[in-house]
């Protein structure tokens, strides 16, 4: 099995980066599908982005082109780089992993996740 520990989370303002880490136990990790979800106030779960084992990305139209999401398998760790951050980025993020995702569908979808962090709190004001 995997645990996962996010961190990196944080109080900034608007225009500022933050970079998220997932660190996972598993001696797997390697082999498994991961992604990030995000939850603001008041909202469901959402898809943020998702990278498979072989390093193919996949991104929410609302963070592309400002979020990058990476993976250090040697270092069993899982990557959020968010740029130009906005107060609609505001929420609880979340590292997610699953042993086998195979349509855009069940890669978009929380409850589809096997293992799941603790989150981690980013605050962005204007």
């Amino acid at each position: 099995q995997v645990q996962l520990v996010e961190s990196g989370g944080g109080l900034v303002q608007a225009g500022v980066s933050l970079r998220l880490s997932c660190a996972a136990s598993g001696r797997t990790f390697s082999n498994y599908f991961m992604g990030w979800f995000r939850q603001a106030p008041g909202k469901d779960r959402e898809f943020v982005a998702a990278i498979r084992s072989s390093g193919s990305t996949y991104y929410a139209e609302s963070v592309k082109g400002r979020f990058t999401i990476s993976r250090d398998n040697a270092k069993n760790t899982l990557y959020l780089q968010m740029n130009s951050l906005k107060p609609e980025d505001t929420a609880v993020y979340y590292c997610a992993g699953r042993r086998m995702i195979t349509t855009e569908t069940m890669m978009r979808t929380s409850a589809l996740y096997e293992y799941w962090g603790q989150g981690t709190q980013v605050t962005v004001s204007s």
